[in-house]
């Protein structure tokens, strides 16, 4: 990785007129506006399909992508659909917020349609597409086809026979729901054909893509329903332990997130092989894989299964560089970013340094005016990357208007920051001109957005991920005043 920078923004924050961003216009729109700011990356969140509070680290799958992200001007040209079928549908009024009970009211109603008028129409790609992903892609789609029969209820719930995937039952579904197993491997197909598409037109302007995948992946998912024998379940198939953070600067209690936790002797056994299968899956949509929470699998706080907060955890040993030796020698380097966020310990950063892997450096983390802080840019290695702030974190401007009155004279007085130019672009100078090898700022901060801007408030639900850009917003003057700072630091 060479010395250059990145915009953080997801799909779902990119304008549309349907109430969502998609891999339609205004994505190829956004890659232009990187390009003319002289950006190297567009870093996005997961893009796995969305759960009960929408977060995009509690997906039904590891593999499968979100079909909110499928454009539907782009079926309309293709015949699957008519501008009528869709253009008067509500999915929502407010241009700078998802409604996502609209969209999935609204939005898959006319995904369904797409479906019927595509009938014998892509046979042969899709027969081909199924073998590509033949690992995960029966399964998931069994696994939604199965959910909508059971009222959307998480699989735990669902009959017995079913639940425990007796092969009866697996063989009664399959032929019962053949429709819509179809159905949700044809919406795969989309999101796949789109997606790489977009991302096709990244690289042909010189801009690569860095994705995101949580370490952890939900419980009601397919992954755990289908490979159960690789989570801490017990006989009913329940989790034994779950995951989350101790107490932090985030919350007093901790975070409880309630992802199973991964059963890692049995993975070892098998060599790893379902991490590998999903890392090769991820390095195929992304350039770059950021990986959440990665000190998680040095060691991890485990919580007993029916807790109300995270307090009662303990640390318990992960896998260590065992993982990644046995990932490397599959599939040989593959370009990850360690989010190593959070209590580190000597052992924790002994592993990340040993992976070889770039950690990360929030800025926002730097101006504690109680101690020295190894997220002040003096510190800094070259291998790392540094963020003005992530999804989880208050805009630039938000930290100023929330933070600490003595943090934020700190910041003032290390960044040199005045009004004239904006404490914002203060603070993105301060990324930019860094030793780190890759600056990423969220495009709210380049917005200087406040409190409006904000991606996520950790452990808390409802009201999250929702934020839209303003089409409006994305300027040729902005891009120009990117493209000037990101060069003037050899960006």
């Amino acid at each position: 990785m060479k010395r250059s920078s990145g915009i953080l923004m997801h799909i779902t924050s990119l304008p549309s007129p349907y109430g969502i961003g998609t891999f339609g216009k205004e994505a190829y729109e956004f890659v232009d506006f990187l390009v003319k700011a002289g950006q190297k990356y567009w870093q996005i969140l997961p893009l796995g399909s969305t759960s009960f509070g929408d977060s995009p680290y509690q997906s039904f799958s590891a593999f499968a992508g979100n079909p909110y992200f499928i454009d539907l001007d782009l079926l309309s040209k293709e015949g699957l659909l008519q501008k009528k079928d869709y253009e008067t549908l509500d999915f929502g009024h407010n241009a700078l917020s998802v409604d996502y009970e609209k969209i999935f009211k609204n939005k898959m109603k006319v995904l369904k349609v797409a479906y019927n008028n595509a009938k014998n129409k892509y046979v042969g790609d899709i027969e081909e597409f199924k073998k590509k992903n033949n690992l995960w892609l029966e399964d998931y789609a069994l696994y939604m086809a199965v959910k909508e029969r059971f009222q959307l209820k998480p699989w735990k719930f669902w009959d017995e026979d079913i639940k425990l995937r007796k092969e009866s039952a697996l063989n009664t579904y399959k032929r019962e729901l053949k429709e819509e197993i179809e159905y949700w491997v044809f919406l795969q197909y989309l999101f796949y054909k789109q997606y790489e598409e977009l991302k096709a037109y990244a690289h042909s302007k010189g801009i690569k893509i860095i994705g995101d995948i949580p370490i952890y992946v939900a419980e009601d998912s397919a992954d755990t329903w289908a490979n159960s024998n690789i989570f801490l379940l017990d006989e009913n198939k329940t989790p034994t332990v779950v995951a989350g953070c101790p107490p932090d600067a985030f919350s007093e209690t901790g975070q409880l997130w309630g992802n199973p936790i991964y059963d890692w002797k049995a993975l070892e056994e098998e060599d790893y092989q379902w991490w590998i299968e999903r890392i090769d899956a991820s390095r195929k949509i992304y350039d770059v894989i950021r990986i959440d929470h990665f000190r998680g699998f040095e060691s991890y706080w485990q919580i007993p299964y029916g807790e109300e907060t995270a307090i009662n955890g303990t640390w318990v040993k992960g896998p260590g560089i065992k993982l990644f030796n046995a990932i490397k020698k599959a599939l040989g380097d593959v370009e990850i970013i360690a989010e190593d966020l959070g209590f580190l310990t000597e052992e924790v950063i002994n592993f990340r340094i040993e992976s070889g892997y770039p950690g990360m450096k929030v800025l926002q983390f730097a101006f504690d005016s109680r101690e020295e802080s190894d997220y002040l840019p003096h510190n800094y290695e070259k291998n790392c990357v540094v963020y003005t702030g992530t999804h989880d974190n208050y805009t630039v401007n938000g930290w100023f208007k929330n933070a600490n009155k003595l943090d934020v004279d700190y910041a003032v007085r290390y960044l040199n920051l005045n009004e004239n130019e904006g404490y914002n672009w203060g603070f993105i100078r301060g990324a930019l001109s860094s030793v780190g090898t890759l600056a990423i700022a969220q495009m709210q901060d380049y917005l200087g957005l406040e409190d409006e801007g904000r991606m996520n408030i950790p452990s808390t639900l409802g009201g999250n991920w929702q934020w839209r850009v303003k089409k409006e917003a994305l300027t040729e003057a902005l891009a120009e005043k990117i493209n000037k700072i990101t060069k003037l630091y050899g960006r």
